[in-house]
């Protein structure tokens, strides 16, 4: 990768990056090429946390850490610019460590979460259960950006984002089809992480798209799995919703690496705007 790519605002590396004030705390910032409309994307805060609990890790004397597993409550959403990130290390173990993290902004509690962090597995699975999914996105894939109904997509700039859209029927005026959708992602300056891993899980348009329900939809709370290291190419994105309850549903994403290997798996609950 070029200086010029490392530099770029819009690179993945670049936006998660944390500083360390050495007492525990980082401070980072939250840039508008990783939001949806005004709103920093969820996922990518999870990525944020993750590596700010491996960093202060990484300062106790575990460089090697990596999130196994991230929890986290939305409490109110931050605004774009810089965030406070208290941690508290919970547990220190052999194979998993603890560490709560808490991202502020002025004053505020905004995401409370806590990260499991370990060694992701490098031998293949004994056993795995995958739904098929071409390995790349077809060519009549629709790449996610612009105004969609939650703001405008600035995660564009950053990342490609493939749609099916034989999934995604509300792109036509469809309001009937189960809320289930498939997409590729991958990063543009780099190559995919375990924490770009984290934000593939919540990357997709909110599946109550397909149910007629169009605008912003908050989540409540989201928790992630890491199940290994991707492998380099397209990420494979499927998601899909158990239930819809007045205002609540749930959104679970299961994300394959380009090896065919799952890599990460996210369950969260969120708030969908009236039908």
């Amino acid at each position: 990768m070029s200086t010029a790519e490392a530099q770029d605002p819009a690179s993945f590396d670049v936006a998660c990056a944390v500083r360390s004030l050495g007492d525990g705390t980082l401070t980072a910032d939250l840039r508008q090429e990783w939001s949806i409309g005004h709103h920093p994307h969820g996922g990518f805060l999870l990525s944020l946390i993750a590596k700010a609990a491996v960093a202060v890790l990484a300062e106790h004397g575990d460089p090697a850490g990596e999130p196994l597993v991230v929890s986290a409550e939305f409490l109110r959403a931050p605004a774009i610019g810089p965030v406070l990130l208290r941690t508290d290390v919970r547990k220190l173990g052999r194979r998993a460590t603890v560490v709560a993290v808490q991202l502020e902004q002025r004053g505020r509690s905004c995401v409370e979460a806590t990260v499991t962090v370990g060694r992701l597995p490098v031998r293949r699975p004994d056993w795995s259960d995958l739904s098929p999914m071409p390995a790349e996105p077809p060519p009549r894939a629709i790449p996610l950006g612009g105004d969609t109904a939650e703001g405008v997509f600035n995660l564009a700039k950053g990342c490609d984002i493939r749609l099916d859209p034989a999934t995604a029927g509300y792109l036509t005026g469809r309001t009937g089809d189960p809320p289930r959708l498939r997409l590729w992602a991958r990063p543009r300056h780099t190559v995919p992480d375990p924490y770009f891993v984290l934000l593939a899980g919540d990357v997709n348009p909110p599946v109550v798209f397909n149910l007629g329900r169009f605008g912003w939809s908050p989540t409540v709370q989201l928790t992630a799995l890491l199940r290994a290291r991707p492998a380099t190419g397209w990420l494979r994105v499927q998601v899909e919703c158990r239930s819809v309850y007045d205002a609540w549903f749930d959104s679970d994403a299961t994300v394959i690496d380009s090896a065919g290997r799952l890599v990460g798996q996210s369950r969260q609950l969120a708030l969908a705007p009236a039908p």
